[in-house]
């Protein structure tokens, strides 16, 4: 697990006056309003969306209200989740067009049918470690750019009108074409070889499924790897600085669903 966003009344809030902000009308809200959330870990990217509705409308009166993120993260990764209110939610397909930047962590000498730690690890056959740092980037330049992918077969995606995590748990096998996605950057920050663990930055393009990075650099390294903790660090402009933690954004909307209805 990594470190959590600074502290939200930092100098990067007083810097962008709208951080850490929530529209003071139902007419502001209803007009278009984001909120960068700090996902928290084992929750789904539909549990914050559900969980902030609901808030808002207690909140603000609202017998409903318009809301969708922009870019699923996994139960088992934390980070910037953008999510849009109102009007905003026409923006959700732009908002997701920015690039996404991520920390990885990632555990050699073993692989998961999911590409990460929601499912168990098996030993890879024939591990042979890389002796060091250099040895591991001598791979990454295949892995920048634009590159072809296979996403994992656990994931939301639908082939033939299926949803491939549902085939998965039934056991059936589906062929998965490859598509294009694009690595702006992939850089190694730490290796720890008692450990075999490697911890990554990664910024990358609309699409990117960071547990199929760390499946394929596995096999090119030739010792298996998993994804076994991701953060994500920005969506576009927004910044990990810029992310409420969750509890403190539902803090602020209970206070004001409190001193609405003391009216």
């Amino acid at each position: 697990m990594f470190p959590g966003p600074p502290n939200p009344e930092d100098a990067s809030a007083a810097a962008h006056p709208r951080l850490q902000e929530i529209p003071s009308t139902e007419e502001e809200l209803q007009a278009g309003w984001i909120f960068a959330v700090d996902k928290p870990l084992e929750w789904t990217s539909f549990d914050v969306v559900n969980k902030l509705k609901y808030a808002l409308r207690r909140a603000y009166g609202l017998k409903s209200v318009k809301i969708g993120h922009a870019g699923t993260l996994d139960p088992l990764a934390t980070g910037v989740l953008v999510v849009c209110v109102g009007k905003a939610t026409k923006r959700i397909e732009s908002e997701m067009a920015g690039s996404k930047g991520y920390r990885a962590r990632l555990k050699l000498g073993f692989t998961t049918p999911s590409y990460d730690a929601e499912t168990p690890e098996e030993a890879f056959s024939g591990a042979v470690f890389p002796s060091s740092t250099a040895a591991l980037e001598a791979a990454l330049p295949n892995f920048r750019g634009t590159i072809h992918q296979r996403p994992p077969l656990y994931s939301a995606l639908k082939i033939g009108g299926q949803t491939l995590y549902k085939l998965a748990r039934k056991g059936q096998e589906v062929e998965i074409p490859t598509r294009p996605v694009v690595v702006e950057s992939l850089e190694i920050d730490s290796f720890d070889s008692a450990l075999g663990s490697v911890e990554l930055s990664i910024v990358c393009g609309k699409g990117t499924y960071i547990r199929s990075l760390a499946h394929d650099l596995g096999h090119d390294w030739g010792c298996g790897a998993y994804l076994a903790a991701l953060r994500r660090t920005h969506v576009g402009p927004w910044m990990e600085s810029d992310a409420w933690s969750l509890p403190n954004l539902l803090d602020v909307l209970s206070q004001r669903e409190a001193a609405r209805t003391a009216e």
